[in-house]
């Protein structure tokens, strides 16, 4: 322990990369106190030499290894009667920084974890929360002085049921608590987090119970916004993955995984989950704090980094991870109505994709990893050009909406000279794109790189791939689009099918397997391999619940209107399938609450659905208008159109029809 600690100290904690220390080799604090008093003066106790400091209970801590706490040394600090004599002046050193106050919603304690199962193992005690969590364990005991107990974690167990920590990579994430022997004694850690569901305790005195221990949910106070259930009880576990997952990446930045020596701000990881984290919390906060990250990260090249805050790595950041500086902002707009998200970042967003334009070869980029760990490979050059061209189009968009007509006017020529040259070198007169993977199609169609003429024929190919494979081959890239775009070509019904899938790979497949998480693989744990390769298997990574977006906006039918950001007008149009009984979905936009609830009873569809005040909402049902029931009584005027199409204003609105009409 003693030489843990001082490890710890030389490198001043173990924040970033794999584990190394990467910004700065030496601790320092600073802080000012400001007092107003009643009559109004005020005084500044700031940080100075007149501090001290000494040593105390926390004998050694760090944000991978653990904490170490020894209660013997504990000290009444904080007391006015505390005798300081014996402490050193702090040492005073000079840094040229400037500090800036913090943006984000504060990290919390948000509740507690009760044990599901105690297991006695050897001489340690496993402990299932139940859920995979981020935060620490509450630990309390009672023991003689020096009895050493040392807390353990993991996400998931061995077949022998003993912790499987190799995943973790060299982070030890492991917290020493030692007795002072002074009855029973409370634990808790102050300056780590850990990733994890299952819990070694060793050491400890006596027979451990549940009233013992405590998980404590750690992350930034983000309040929730939108909430989601249908009848199936797999599909509810899966939304539950993808807000758990949100909710343990989510603290101070997006990382990309909080259990392994990485914990990092890697920006294609916070990209394509924007969205779905946009309607599972207000996160308008937490992504103004980041987008600073983010910017600070960018070079004079005008590059932004593969993560923020950026570690001392000196190459560029990749094409989608970093599109993320101009994606990230677009969907705060958008889902918001905030433009402060454009302005704020609307310089950073011009660099990099000026950087872009001075990096490709004839308007083609390469360079990145493309859909990463996607079970099919699209090549890379098509991934990054179609990325290229959907973020000319965003700052073209943004230009629009800040007023800079010349620059909305530049980066739309961009945008289309960026598709030429996508059509030239990627898309044959079938409509095939280079790679013929379904992450290709998803790029070109969600993206609008192709020429109208050519759209239908991608499109198919795009339900015939789906339709011969029974399962989705995207990655990191495309999982988020698949499902949508499938409802945009009409194909909702492969939509369904893909959400239902619990075979490799599939969503429902970890769901199969006990995930309480979304895993970083499709297969990082397999009933005949077992667990994937331990130098990159996360069990808590949320990028692949990014379908999470589409459960709202498809499967509940509550999306975006662009054109009116914020929810000040949307679209409902719920996608309805006959493998569910119903589908229950609200969402805490700007203008209050939007609520759609879709369900049968006997023979007939009922719909009901609410649009908060000052918003209003274009509603489809895919089913003709004299077919369908308004609070009982039939719309006017229908006709034999295939869809029924309502403006709707501010109110609640019951709608019905006969269910076998649903396809």
């Amino acid at each position: 322990d003693a030489n843990r600690t001082a490890g710890a100290r030389r490198l001043a904690g173990r924040v970033g990369w794999m584990g190394l220390a990467q910004y700065g080799t030496r601790p320092v604090f600073a802080a000012q106190l400001e007092i107003t008093y009643a009559d109004d003066s005020t005084d500044v106790i700031a940080t100075d030499d007149s501090w001290k400091a000494g040593p105390g209970e926390i004998v050694g801590s760090d944000q991978q290894w653990g904490e170490i706490i020894d209660s013997r040394k504990s000290i009444a600090w904080n007391q006015p009667s505390f005798d300081d004599s014996s402490w050193s002046h702090a040492v005073i050193e000079e840094h040229n920084l400037a500090l800036d106050a913090q943006r984000g919603p504060p990290v919390r304690k948000l509740f507690e974890l009760t044990p599901q199962k105690i297991t006695r193992i050897g001489d340690a005690w496993i402990i299932d929360l139940g859920q995979n969590m981020v935060g620490h364990v509450r630990l309390s005991a009672r023991g003689p002085a020096g009895t050493t107990i040392r807390v353990r974690h993991a996400e998931m167990l061995n077949t022998n049921g003993t912790l499987y920590t190799e995943n973790l990579r060299p982070a030890l994430s492991t917290d020493t608590f030692i007795l002072k022997g002074a009855g029973r004694e409370t634990f808790e850690p102050h300056f780590t987090f850990h990733g994890f569901r299952y819990v070694e305790v060793a050491g400890f005195p006596g027979k451990l119970t549940p009233n013992d221990v405590r998980g404590i949910v750690v992350a930034s106070d983000t309040p929730p916004t939108g909430t989601w259930e249908c009848s199936d009880k797999n599909l509810n576990q899966l939304f539950s993955n993808i807000v758990w997952g949100q909710r343990g990446n989510f603290l101070s930045v997006p990382t990309d995984c909080p259990q392994r020596d990485e914990r990092m701000g890697w920006m294609g990881d916070a990209q394509v989950f924007a969205p779905t984290a946009a309607r599972n919390a207000d996160v308008s906060a937490f992504f103004t704090k980041w987008m600073v990250d983010v910017n600070d990260a960018q070079t004079s090249r005008g590059d932004f980094a593969n993560y923020s805050p950026r570690v001392a790595q000196p190459q560029p950041g990749w094409p989608v991870w970093a599109d993320a500086g101009i994606i990230v902002p677009w969907v705060m707009f958008t889902s918001y109505d905030d433009k402060a998200f454009l302005a704020n970042n609307y310089t950073n967003m011009t660099r990099w994709v000026d950087y872009c334009v001075r990096t490709a070869n004839n308007f083609i980029l390469t360079g990145g990893v493309g859909d990463h760990l996607a079970p099919r490979r699209t090549p890379v050059e098509v991934v990054d050009t179609a990325y290229f061209a959907n973020s000319a189009r965003i700052v073209s968009k943004a230009a629009a909406i800040l007023g800079k007509t010349e620059d909305a006017a530049r980066y739309e020529e961009l945008f289309r000279d960026i598709t030429d040259a996508f059509n030239k070198s990627f898309v044959s007169p079938d409509g095939t794109i280079r790679g013929d993977t379904q992450t290709g199609y998803l790029l070109a169609l969600q993206f609008g790189l192709l020429p109208e003429n050519l759209r239908a024929a991608a499109a198919q190919r795009l339900a015939d791939n789906v339709a011969q494979n029974g399962h989705l081959t995207t990655g990191f890239v495309g999982v988020g689009l698949i499902c949508p775009t499938l409802t945009q070509i009409g194909r909702s019904d492969l939509a369904w099918q893909l959400v239902f899938t619990d075979t490799y790979p599939s969503w429902l497949f970890s769901v199969k397997n006990g995930a309480t998480t979304i895993w970083e693989r499709w297969d990082g744990w397999t009933p005949e391999k077992g667990f994937q390769d331990p130098a990159m298997n996360s069990f808590n990574h949320y990028s692949l619940g990014s379908v999470g977006a589409w459960l709202y906006s498809g499967a509940a039918g509550i999306q975006l209107d662009e054109a009116h950001p914020g929810y000040k007008r949307f679209v409902l149009a719920p996608q309805f399938t006959t493998r569910l009984f119903h589908v229950k979905a609200s969402l805490d936009s700007p203008y209050g609450r939007i609520a759609s609830y879709w369900h049968t009873e006997k023979n007939q569809m009922l719909y009901d659905v609410t649009i908060p005040p000052n918003s209003s909402a274009l509603l489809t049902l895919p089913v003709p208008p004299q077919s369908v029931l308004q609070s009982g009584h039939p719309l006017p005027n229908g006709n034999e159109t295939p869809t029924t199409v309502l403006s709707l204003t501010a109110g609640t609105y019951h709608f019905s029809f006969p269910r076998q009409l649903i396809r």
